[in-house]
C-alpha cells in the first residue's frame, strides 16, 4: 500500500492527491486539514518517494501514472478531484487515460507538458544524478535543494514558508529516481492527452515560480477545453505549501465554480 487515506464520510465526494519530485504525501498536510471535512481524501506517495521508496525503476512519467491508477484501483476511487503538484499535475493526462470516468476534475499546480520536461528541470534531474554517483545521496539533496529555483522561495523566506519542515521531507527521499538507468517507456501525444482531459481543470502557478512553468502551464492550458489559469501572488514553486490558505481558498472557489 503506497497511499494515505484519511477516514471521510462514505457519502463524501473524493479528492488525490499526488506530490512532485523529491517530496511525499505530507506535502498536502495542510489541504487534508482544511479538504478533510468535505471530501475522502487519498494521498498517494510516486515510485521512489515516501511510503513507494521501493518501488523499482523506471520512473518516467508513464510509469508513474500506472502506479498511480493502481492505487486508484486499490482504494476503490471515483467522481474523483485530482489534485498534483509538479510531477504529480504533470501526470495527470496520462492518469486520466489510464482511469475512464473515474476523475471529474484537475487542480495542477506547476505542471509540465508530459515526456517534456522544461529544460530547467532536465539540468537540475542530471546535476543531482551525477553528484548522487560521484559524491553521494546526502550531498544530492543538499544540492538539490540550495540550488534548485522552485525553492527560491522558501529559502528566502523559511519561516513563513516553513523551509525546514520541507528540506526535512526532502531529506527522506530515497533518491532512487536518479540513480535508475533503466529507460523510461515513452510518452504518447502529449496534445492528444491533454486534450482528453475536457473536464473542468484549474492551472496555477505562484507569481515568482520559473519563467519556464509557466510557460508549459500556459501550453496546458490552450489544449484543455475547461481549463482556467491562475497565479497566486507572492509565492513561488509551490504555493500549496507555501501560502496554503491561500491556495486552499482558490481551489474551494473553483471547485464550488464546476459543481455550480
Amino acid at each position: 500500500m503506497y497511499s494515505v487515506t484519511t477516514e471521510g464520510g462514505q457519502t463524501l465526494p473524493w479528492m488525490i492527491l499526488f506530490h512532485g519530485m523529491s517530496q511525499d504525501h505530507h506535502y498536502f498536510d495542510q489541504q487534508v486539514a482544511y479538504f478533510g471535512r468535505t471530501h475522502r481524501l487519498l494521498a498517494v506517495d510516486l515510485p521512489g518517494h515516501g511510503l513507494a521508496s521501493k518501488v523499482e525503476g523506471p520512473f518516467g512519467h508513464v510509469e508513474m501514472a500506472r502506479h498511480v491508477a493502481s492505487e486508484i484501483g486499490r482504494a476503490g476511487v471515483h467522481g474523483a478531484v485530482y489534485w498534483g503538484t509538479h510531477t504529480g499535475a504533470t501526470i495527470a493526462p496520462l492518469v486520466n487515460r489510464s482511469c475512464p470516468g473515474v476523475l471529474t476534475s484537475f487542480i495542477l499546480e506547476g505542471p509540465a507538458v508530459p515526456g517534456e520536461n522544461p529544460a530547467v528541470v532536465v539540468d537540475l534531474l542530471g546535476r543531482a544524478a551525477r553528484t548522487v554517483r560521484n559524491i553521494g545521496v546526502e550531498a544530492a539533496i543538499e544540492a538539490w535543494w540550495s540550488e534548485s529555483c522552485w525553492f527560491d522561495a522558501m529559502r528566502r523566506n523559511p519561516d513563513q514558508f516553513r523551509a525546514a519542515e520541507h528540506l526535512e521531507m526532502i531529506r527522506d527521499f530515497s533518491s532512487a529516481p536518479w540513480l535508475s538507468d533503466a529507460p523510461a517507456i515513452p510518452v504518447p501525444d502529449a496534445e492528444a492527452l491533454l486534450r482528453e482531459m475536457n473536464m473542468p481543470t484549474l492551472v496555477y502557478n505562484g507569481a515568482d515560480d520559473h519563467a519556464d512553468f509557466h510557460a508549459a502551464a500556459d501550453r496546458i492550458t490552450s489544449f484543455i477545453s475547461h481549463a482556467v489559469r491562475a497565479t497566486v501572488q507572492d509565492t513561488g514553486g509551490f504555493p500549496t505549501w507555501e501560502r496554503p490558505m491561500d491556495a486552499n481558498a482558490l481551489v474551494a472557489g473553483f471547485l464550488r465554480d464546476a459543481d455550480g
